[in-house]
C-alpha cells in the first residue's frame, strides 16, 4: 500500500510515519508545509528508507495537491495536517480556519478528482482517513459520561470548532460524492517528539530548567491520555479494517486531572534526575497556578469500546508506563528538544524553501 500522509512532520504524524516505515511494508509520501510544529528532526530514523518520501507542500494549495496525487498515485490518504494548539487558536483563529477548513476542503477535492480517475478495483480499495480530536464534542456534563461516536458536537474553542467543521466536510464528501472516507477522534496524545507548547513536554522541560510549572485555574481539568505510538497503531488498524463511512473514537482509557499529571511527572523526575536545578529539592515545588484560559472545558473522556469490539484495538500503555517512557526519552534526547527550544530546527525548513 502507498499512503499519502498529510502533516507527517508533526507530532502525531511523525509517529505514524515512523510506525508505517518500521512496522509495515507500506510506502509513505509525507506531505507537510513545515510550519512551526513541523520538524524533520523527528523523522531522522526513516528519512533514508526507500519506502519514504518527503514533499514540501501546503494542503491549501489545490494545484500542488493535484500534482502530488498524479505523481505518487497513492492507495490511501491519512489526513493529519492541522493547526492544533488551543491557546494559539484563541490568540489567532485565522490560521486554524485556513488550515483546518480550507486545507481539508482542498485535500478532499484533490483526493476526489484523483479517485474518480481510478479504475473500478483501485477506486474500491481507496480510502481517505481523516484524523480528528475529542475536543469537537465539547465539555462532558457528568463525571461518568463518555464521548461516543454519536455524541453531539459542541466545540468550545476556535481550534475545536474548525476541527468539527473539517469532520463535517469529510462526512459530507462521503455522503454526497461517495468518497470512501473514515473519521477518527482521539483523546490527548503524549509521547516522544511532542512540541514543547503541549502540557506534558512543557512541564518536563520547564522542570529540567528550574522554571515554574504553570497550571490553568486549579488544575482539576480532566483529560484522557493516549500514548502516541498506541494512536499510530490504531490509525493503521482503522485504515486497514475500518468500515467506510464510519467514525472510530480512539482513547487511552487513562483519565487524569491536570494537577495529577504534573505531580506524576514531578515524582518521576525526582526519581530520574539526581542533579536538580539550583535551589530545587523536589520538582513539585515548581507548580504554580495561573488564570484559566477562556472556554476551558472541564473534562474529556472517550469510550473506545467500538474500536475494541470491531477492530480489535486497545492501548498497550497505561499512563504511568507511557509517561515514564516519555520522560526517559526527553532526558536521553536533549539535542532534539534543545533545537526546538532555541529555534535552530527551523533552519531545516528554511533550507527547503518554506515560506513560513
Amino acid at each position: 500500500m502507498k499512503i499519502l500522509v498529510t502533516g507527517g512532520a508533526g507530532f502525531i504524524g511523525s509517529a505514524l510515519v515512523r510506525y508505517l516505515i518500521s512496522d509495515t511494508d507500506c510506502e509513505v509520501i509525507n506531505v507537510d508545509k513545515l510550519t512551526y510544529a513541523g520538524n524533520l528532526d523527528s523523522l531522522k530514523s526513516v528519512e533514508d528508507s526507500h519506502r519514504y518520501q518527503f514533499e514540501l507542500a501546503d494542503i491549501c494549495d489545490r494545484p500542488a495537491m493535484d500534482l502530488l496525487f498524479a505523481r505518487h498515485r497513492p492507495n490511501a490518504v491519512m489526513h493529519l495536517a492541522a493547526e492544533s494548539h488551543v491557546d494559539r487558536s484563541i490568540d489567532g483563529p485565522g490560521d486554524f480556519i485556513q488550515t483546518n477548513l480550507v486545507g481539508t476542503y482542498a485535500s478532499l477535492e484533490a483526493a476526489r478528482t484523483y479517485w474518480c480517475s481510478l479504475n473500478n478495483s483501485d477506486r474500491a480499495a481507496f480510502r481517505f482517513l481523516h484524523v480528528s480530536t475529542d475536543e469537537v464534542y465539547g465539555d462532558l456534563a457528568g463525571c461518568n459520561d463518555l464521548f461516543r461516536e454519536d455524541t453531539p458536537y459542541d466545540p468550545s474553542s476556535p481550534y475545536a470548532a474548525t476541527k468539527a467543521g473539517s469532520d463535517h466536510l469529510v462526512r459530507a464528501w462521503g455522503r454526497t460524492f461517495e468518497l470512501p472516507v473514515l473519521v477518527t477522534n482521539c483523546s490527548n496524545n503524549y509521547g516522544p517528539y511532542q512540541f514543547p507548547e503541549k502540557l506534558i513536554p512543557h512541564m518536563i522541560l520547564n522542570a529540567l530548567q528550574g522554571k515554574p510549572l504553570p497550571l490553568y485555574g486549579d488544575g482539576t481539568q480532566i483529560r484522557d491520555w493516549l500514548y502516541v505510538d498506541d494512536h499510530a497503531r490504531a490509525l493503521y488498524q482503522v485504515l486497514q479494517l475500518g468500515q467506510v463511512g464510519e467514525t472510530y473514537n480512539i482513547g487511552g482509557i487513562n483519565e487524569k486531572k491536570n494537577i495529577d499529571v504534573v505531580k506524576t511527572i514531578c515524582a518521576i523526575l525526582d526519581e530520574f534526575v539526581v542533579d536538580k536545578p539550583s535551589g530545587i529539592e523536589t520538582f513539585v515545588d515548581l507548580i504554580t497556578f495561573v488564570k484559566d484560559r477562556p472556554g476551558h472545558d472541564e473534562r474529556y473522556a472517550i469510550d473506545a469500546a467500538k474500536i475494541d469490539a470491531e477492530l480489535g484495538w486497545r492501548p498497550v500503555e497505561n499512563f504511568t508506563s507511557g509517561v515514564r517512557k516519555t520522560i526517559a526519552w526527553y532526558l536521553e534526547n536533549q539535542p532534539w528538544w534543545q533545537r526546538v527550544v532555541d529555534g535552530s530546527y527551523r533552519l531545516e525548513r528554511l533550507g527547503k524553501g518554506s515560506q513560513d
